[in-house]
């Protein structure tokens, strides 16, 4: 069987979507756009993986408190993909690349308790508000204003589950949980 090479350049010209903005400020937005849907997919799997794995006396609680955040996170996840093609850019094309790309980190243990669940996502989530304010910065700059206005949401949503998370932490040691 005869091997195909890919000609890069012509793939390229076929994913190119027509923008206004500029060019070099456009492919670097779509790379950090790129960059947050691996963000936003790691800690959808780990929310879900904490909320599938909770125990304790407020288990009802956080399990639904996780439930709906993992919904909320990734309810944004294709708008993040779409936006980094809109402007021209691509995306994620595997699970691998969601690994190399992200910067939360793992939770693989077999057993995490409520309290250490609830800061451990609190820290993700403040991080993950830290990194599109910065995005925000860059997008501003570029007078991207559908991004800018997108990370805006999505900044007030990770800022109220950081909130939600921070509270659960504090209730849950002063129960001595």
């Amino acid at each position: 069987m005869k091997e195909r090479k890919l000609n890069l350049a012509s793939v390229n010209d076929r994913l190119d979507t027509p923008t206004d903005l500029d060019p070099k400020a456009t492919a670097e937005i779509a790379q950090e756009l790129t960059v947050l849907l691996s963000d936003l997919l790691a800690l959808y799997v780990k929310t879900k993986n904490f909320h599938w794995h909770v125990s304790g006396p407020h288990f009802r609680d956080y399990h639904l408190m996780f439930d709906e955040q993992s919904a909320e996170i990734f309810s944004i996840v294709d708008d993040v993909g779409e936006r980094a093609r809109k402007i021209g850019g691509t995306t994620l094309r595997s699970v691998g690349q969601v690994g190399k790309l992200t910067r939360i980190k793992n939770n693989d243990a077999d057993y995490v308790g409520a309290r250490d669940m609830l800061a451990e996502l609190r820290d993700d989530n403040k991080a993950l508000t830290a990194n599109m304010r910065a995005l925000h910065e860059k997008t501003s700059d570029a007078k991207d204003v559908t991004t800018t206005s997108m990370l805006e949401e999505w900044i007030d949503q990770s800022e109220k589950r950081t909130w939600f998370l921070y509270e659960a932490s504090r209730n849950a040691e002063d129960a001595g949980h």
